[in-house]
C-alpha cells in the first residue's frame, strides 16, 4: 500500500450552502458504489473547508449539483483560496453540473432571462475560460421539468485512447452548462483535455467543439468539471405522475448506465483516484445517535459507560461481534484517527461481479462501526441524505396524538445509511444490547449482509425502510405472553401503519402471509387479484437480567420497485390514487413504532387476546386455504387459523364428498410450528424444514 493511499482515505462531498439533497444523495450513491472499499465517501460543509484540517487527508473534493451562487456566498475568500491550495499541492477536485459552473474562470447562466441570470467571475477558476448554460433550454429549479437523457459524445484521446469506453452514452441533464472554446484554450496552451461533447444542437453559443465535461491541471492537481449529471443513476430516478416523458427518461438512462459507469470510473482514474473493480458493495457509513430529545442521547452514552474503553484517546465499545468506534467531533478530521478506524476497511473483499452479491467470506466484524452522538441538535438533512431526522421526529409526535399508549419507542434512534444488517449490530452484541431499553431503534437504508430467516444474507437497496428495535420482554411473562406472538404483533402493525398513513390509504390492498411476511396487490398484474411479498420480519431472542431481548427486525420494500414491488408501485391501482402521494420511510417508520408500541402494550396486559386475534385474521391471506402437509404424507388441509397458546397455524384435514363436491373437514387437526415448518403460499405446500 503506497504511503497516498495511507494518507488520503476521504472524498468529501460538499453538503453545505447551495447544494440540494437530489443531488447529494446521487452523488454519494454513485462514489460509494465505485470507490469502496479504498475510499470512505463522507459529506462535508462549509464549516468545515473553512475551519477544518481537511485537506491532508482528502483524496477527492466533489462540488455536486445546486446553485453556484450558494457556494460563493459561503465560500468567496477564504474557502476558495483552501479549496484552491489543495488541488494546486495536488489535490483532486469533481465539479458536477453547479460544481462545474462554479469550478470555472467565469459563469454565465440563462443570460437575458431577468429572474434566472446568473453572470460573473469566479474564483476558483480552474477552467480557465466560461461555463455557460443552459446547454438546453427549459430548466427550472426545484423541478424535474428541463430534465432530459442527453446524448453524451466520448472523447477518448482525453483518455489516452481508452478502447474500453463507449462512444456515446446517455447521460441525465438539467441545468448544466457547455465550456465554451475549450478547443482554443487547449490550442493557446492551457492543460484543457475534453472528455466528452454534447451531439445535437445546443440553446446558447460552444465554439466549434460543445464540450460536456473537460479535464483540467492545476498546479500539481486536477480537476474535471461536468455540465450533465454522469454521477445519477437511474435507479434513484423516481416517477413524476404530472410528466410523461419522464418515464422515457428513466428508461433510456437505464438502458445506458453500463455506458455510463464505464465512463464515470474512468474520470475518477484520471483524478488519480483508484476505482473498485466490478460493482463495489458501498462502504459503511457512520452510524448517527438521536433523540426526540436531545438530553436523551447523552443519558444513553452515560449508561454505557461501563462497557466504553479508551486507547490512545478514542473511546470503543468492543462488542462480542462488532467494534464501535465512539467518534468525538474533535477529533473527525484527524489523520491517525481516520487511518485506524479505516484501515481494514480498505482490505475488505469486494462484491463478485458475476454474481453481483456480497462475497459469503466477507467478514464485516473486523471493520469499526463508527457511532456519532447528536446531543444538541438533529442530523442535518445533508448529513444523512437518505433520512430527514426532523420529518421523523415530527411524524413521531403526530402518531403518537393518533395513537394513545404510544409514548416512548423510536425516542432514541440510530441511523446508518449504510450497515452490516440492523439485527446483526444489535444481536450479535450482547454487552451493547443488554444496556439498551425497550424501543431503542436502529434504522438504515441499505443492508450489504441483511439477515432473513435462516442463513439468507442480502444486500437490501435504499427505499427500503430497514428497522431493528429492541423489546425487552419479562421472562414472567413468557408462558402466558409467548415470545413467537411478537412477529404477528409486527405483521399487524406493518399493515395499520400502511392503512392509516395518511387519509385515503385506509383501503391499501395489503395482507399478512403467516407466519412472517406482509403482502401486496401485485402492480404487475392489475387485471387480477394477486398478491406479492412486500415486507418481512425476523425476530431473534436473548436472555438477560430477567427479560427475554427481543430484536425485532423489520424490511418494507417501500420506494424502491425491486426485487419483488414497492408500497409506491401500488399506489396506482387505488381508485383514489391521483389524491395519494408516495410514502416517506420517516413517516412510516414512526407510523409503524407507534402501532407496534400500543399493540405490545395490549399484548403484554392481555396476551394475545380475542381482539388482536380478530386484527390478525382480518388481514390475512390464508382464511379457507387448502394446502397440502408434505411431512403428513401429502394430506390435503384447510387452514382455519392459529392457536392462542403458542401461534402455530391450524389445519384440519378435508376430503371430498361435501355438498356439490365441497370439501369437508374430518375434525383431524395439525398444530404447524413456524421454525419447524416453511409454507409455499403460491403451492399451497406446507413443508418440513431441513
Amino acid at each position: 500500500m503506497t504511503s497516498r493511499k495511507l494518507n488520503k482515505l476521504n472524498v468529501l462531498v460538499y453538503t453545505g450552502t447551495g447544494s440540494t439533497l437530489e443531488s447529494v444523495r446521487h452523488c454519494i450513491y454513485s462514489l460509494r458504489r465505485l470507490l469502496s472499499p479504498n475510499y470512505a465517501v463522507i459529506p462535508i460543509t462549509e464549516t468545515a473547508i473553512l475551519k477544518e484540517p481537511w485537506a491532508p487527508t482528502c483524496a477527492l473534493l466533489v462540488f455536486p449539483g445546486g446553485a453556484d451562487l450558494g457556494y460563493c456566498r459561503v465560500l468567496n475568500g477564504p474557502g476558495n483560496r483552501n479549496i484552491a491550495q489543495y488541488v494546486r499541492r495536488g489535490g483532486a477536485y469533481l465539479g458536477f453540473c453547479a460544481g462545474g459552473y462554479y469550478g470555472s474562470q467565469r459563469c454565465e447562466f440563462e443570460v437575458g432571462n431577468a429572474s434566472m441570470e446568473v453572470v460573473g467571475s469566479r474564483e476558483l477558476g480552474f477552467y480557465p475560460g466560461i461555463c455557460r448554460g443552459g446547454a438546453f433550454k427549459g430548466f427550472e429549479y426545484h423541478s424535474e421539468r428541463g430534465a432530459r437523457a442527453a446524448d453524451v459524445r466520448v472523447r477518448k484521446e482525453g483518455f489516452d485512447g481508452d478502447g474500453e469506453l463507449p462512444e456515446v452514452f446517455k447521460c441525465y441533464y438539467n441545468g448544466g452548462g457547455v465550456f465554451v472554446d475549450a478547443e482554443k484554450l487547449a490550442g493557446e496552451g492551457a492543460e484543457v483535455d475534453i472528455l466528452a461533447e454534447y451531439e445535437g444542437d445546443l440553446d446558447v453559443e460552444s465554439g466549434e467543439i460543445k464540450a460536456a465535461m473537460v479535464y483540467c491541471k492545476v498546479g500539481e492537481g486536477a480537476a474535471i468539471l461536468t455540465g450533465p449529471h454522469p454521477e445519477f443513476d437511474a435507479v434513484n430516478l423516481g416517477r413524476h405522475s404530472d410528466l410523461p416523458e419522464y418515464e422515457k427518461l428513466i428508461e433510456e438512462l437505464a438502458a445506458d448506465e453500463p455506458s455510463r459507469t464505464t465512463f464515470l470510473k474512468a474520470c475518477l482514474t484520471k483524478l488519480g483516484l483508484e476505482v473498485s473493480r466490478g460493482t463495489a458493495v458501498p462502504s459503511l457509513s457512520k452510524l448517527h445517535v438521536s433523540s426526540i430529545h436531545h438530553n436523551e442521547v447523552g443519558e444513553l452514552l452515560h449508561s454505557l459507560d461501563d462497557i466504553i474503553t479508551k486507547e490512545d484517546g478514542d473511546e470503543y465499545i468492543k462488542g462480542e461481534n462488532d467494534l464501535f468506534h465512539l467518534e468525538k467531533p474533535e477529533s473527525r478530521w484527524d489523520l491517525t484517527s481516520l487511518s485506524r478506524a479505516l484501515q481494514s476497511e480498505l482490505e475488505r473483499p469486494r462484491i463478485s461481479p458475476s454474481r453481483g452479491s456480497p462475497d459469503p467470506t466477507t467478514n464485516y466484524s473486523h471493520i469499526p462501526k463508527r457511532i456519532v452522538s447528536h446531543e444538541t441538535a438533529w442530523p442535518e438533512p445533508k448529513e444523512t441524505p437518505y433520512f430527514n431526522h426532523a420529518v421523523y421526529y415530527s411524524s413521531l409526535r403526530q402518531s403518537r396524538e393518533q395513537n394513545p399508549g404510544a409514548e416512548e419507542w423510536g425516542d432514541v434512534l440510530m441511523y446508518g445509511e449504510v450497515v452490516t444488517s440492523t439485527n446483526t449490530l444489535l444481536e450479535k452484541n450482547h454487552k451493547l444490547l443488554s444496556h439498551l431499553s425497550t424501543g431503542f431503534t436502529l434504522a438504515a437504508t441499505t443492508q450489504v449482509a441483511g439477515r432473513g430467516r435462516g442463513s439468507n444474507v442480502w444486500v437490501a437497496p435504499p427505499g427500503s425502510l430497514i428497522m431493528s428495535t429492541v423489546i425487552n420482554h419479562p421472562a414472567h411473562l413468557a408462558s402466558t405472553r409467548p415470545i413467537v406472538f411478537i412477529q404477528y404483533l409486527a405483521a399487524i402493525a406493518i399493515v395499520e401503519a400502511i392503512k392509516t398513513y395518511d387519509v385515503g390509504y385506509e383501503d391499501f390492498p395489503v395482507k399478512v402471509k403467516w407466519p412472517n411476511d406482509v403482502y401486496v396487490r401485485d402492480p404487475n398484474n392489475p387485471d387480477s387479484v394477486t398478491y406479492v411479498k412486500v415486507a418481512g420480519i425476523l425476530a431473534n431472542c436473548s436472555y438477560t437480567a430477567g427479560n427475554y431481548q427481543v430484536v425485532l427486525g423489520i424490511g418494507i420494500n417501500t420506494n424502491n420497485a425491486r426485487p419483488t414491488t414497492s408500497l409506491d408501485a401500488v399506489i396506482p391501482l387505488m381508485s383514489n390514487k391521483d389524491s395519494l402521494q408516495p410514502f416517506k420511510i420517516e413517516r412510516l417508520l414512526a407510523r409503524l413504532l407507534a402501532r407496534l408500541e400500543v399493540l405490545y402494550g395490549e399484548f403484554v396486559k392481555g396476551g394475545f387476546s380475542k381482539e388482536l386475534e380478530a386484527k390478525y385474521y382480518r388481514y390475512w391471506l390464508h382464511s379457507n386455504q387448502v394446502v397440502t402437509l408434505e411431512a403428513e404424507g401429502g394430506v390435503r388441509a384447510r387452514v382455519v387459523g392459529i392457536t392462542r397458546d403458542w401461534g402455530m397455524l391450524k389445519a384440519e384435514e378435508v376430503t371430498e364428498g361435501g355438498i356439490n363436491g365441497a370439501l369437508r373437514g374430518t375434525g383431524r387437526v395439525w398444530a404447524l410450528q413456524s421454525d419447524e415448518n416453511s409454507f409455499d403460499f403460491w403451492r399451497g405446500l406446507v413443508k418440513r424444514k431441513i
